[in-house]
């Protein structure tokens, strides 16, 4: 067993949640489905981060069932039991008696599922499931009754982490640092974006990491695409580079952005605009502080944002009229700056627990504990013909993301290694052609 907490950990997180529970429940927390993406070709396997937070689980085809129709909360982890002839083709499996040291009471084959559930299902008056995970739990568990999300506590729960959670995080953030700087000092006018990929998640592969959501790389017209995805283009000389990605340890992920000239020097223009972001991005980091509102490092950075374009001339009114009344959707800035200034981070990189943007409720108070990034950006695509796009900035998209660890003494940024100012910037890139 090589668990990244130990068992008191997991048991302490299942407790935290069982006390919330009311009597007579059944809670069942599947893993995810295998995926094929073609004919008998699976996608990478990656567990439910449910399944990872309450018992670390990280096999296919796992429930996790608790219940307390007897009184007390007992848990039993159903696994894929041995079987020679899938092992072959698939790799060993544990079985259950080989899973029996994971802070479970009990384990069973993951074949033993449909008859227990049914049989508790008899007695219990609440029934806890996350349904869109397992379609074929989905189809078992239609009938009259109500089923509850135990999501709505789970999530309060992974909000804050604990100092091994941070750890992992830290590391994820140590490894997408040394990535993103690989990729700097290799860079070159010319060299595609996919190249730029293969060498950050190279990396990761390296590190024995995989990445936490399929990079971002975009040069040129293309950064101006908030979730570019083809990485298929060559990035010329002159150009800038938008580098969005991060990896995971131990299902704990990094997210880390940084733009730079593919041939180490920024122009004029794209000087003055890097420059806007980057203080934007300072001064939401510094807005990181135990107990203030979720939106106050959105509305930090925003501030920053709207008073550089208005002195830079792509607006003609004041910084407040920039913003708008609302901030956010409102004002003339969103045609230039269209997401949220961050999210939370965990065993998600779009962790639960509120905060982003288009959330219908308001983000948490942050709290010492939560880790979250700062992204702001600006965006002036060439392409767009839905608003005018000032000339001198025509092409030119830029955001500058860290991790940032909230603690009762202020922000700690995990990826401060990845160079960030202009100067820093231009010593890095191309250095190791």
């Amino acid at each position: 067993m090589n668990l990244p907490f130990d068992n008191e950990e997991y048991l302490s997180r299942q407790n935290r949640l069982f006390e919330e529970l009311p009597p007579s429940t059944c809670l069942i927390i599947p893993t995810n489905d295998k995926k094929i993406r073609s004919n008998d070709v699976a996608y990478p396997f990656r567990p439910n981060s449910y399944m990872l937070y309450l018992c670390g689980w990280n096999g296919d085809e796992g429930v996790f069932l608790a219940s307390n129709i007897s009184g007390k909360f007992q848990s039993t982890l159903f696994v894929p039991p041995r079987d020679t002839k899938s092992e072959i083709w698939e790799g060993r499996r544990l079985g259950p008696e080989g899973a029996r040291d994971w802070p479970v009471d009990n384990t069973q084959s993951i074949e033993d599922l449909e008859p227990t559930i049914n049989q508790i299902l008899n007695d219990a008056e609440n029934i806890f499931h996350i349904q869109g995970i397992s379609s074929k739990l989905d189809s078992a568990l239609t009938d009259s009754r109500e089923i509850l999300d135990p999501r709505i506590i789970i999530d309060r729960m992974r909000v804050t982490k604990s100092k091994g959670e941070i750890k992992h995080i830290k590391e994820a953030s140590r490894i997408g640092t040394e990535a993103h700087i690989l990729a700097m000092k290799n860079a070159f006018p010319g060299i595609g974006e996919w190249e730029i990929q293969s060498i950050v998640e190279g990396h990761f592969m390296n590190c024995k990491s995989t990445w936490s959501f399929p990079s971002i790389v975009g040069g040129g017209d293309n950064a101006t695409i908030l979730h570019y995805k083809e990485n298929s283009s060559k990035i010329n000389n002159g150009d800038l580079v938008l580098v969005d990605a991060g990896c995971e340890v131990n299902g704990y992920a990094s997210d880390i952005t940084r733009t730079w000239p593919v041939n180490g020097k920024f122009t004029q223009p794209q000087r003055e605009i890097y420059n806007v972001v980057l203080e934007a991005e300072t001064a939401g980091i510094e807005a990181c502080q135990a107990g203030a509102a979720w939106n106050s490092f959105h509305i930090a950075a925003s501030k920053v944002l709207a008073k550089g374009l208005v002195d830079l001339g792509v607006f003609d009114c004041s910084p407040e009229e920039a913003l708008g009344d609302q901030l956010d959707p409102d004002g003339p800035i969103r045609n230039f700056f269209m997401h949220g200034t961050g999210h939370l981070l965990g065993l998600d990189v779009h962790d639960v627990g509120g905060g982003r943007k288009g959330d219908k409720k308001p983000g948490p108070t942050l709290k010492s504990g939560m880790v979250l990034t700062v992204e702001p950006g600006l965006y002036f695509g060439s392409w767009r013909n839905d608003i005018h796009v000032p000339e001198r900035y025509s092409g030119i998209g830029i955001r500058i993301e860290d991790d940032i660890l909230i603690t009762d003494n202020g922000p700690i940024v995990l990826t401060d290694m990845v160079p960030k100012t202009i100067e820093d910037i231009e010593e890095v890139v191309g250095i190791g052609v």
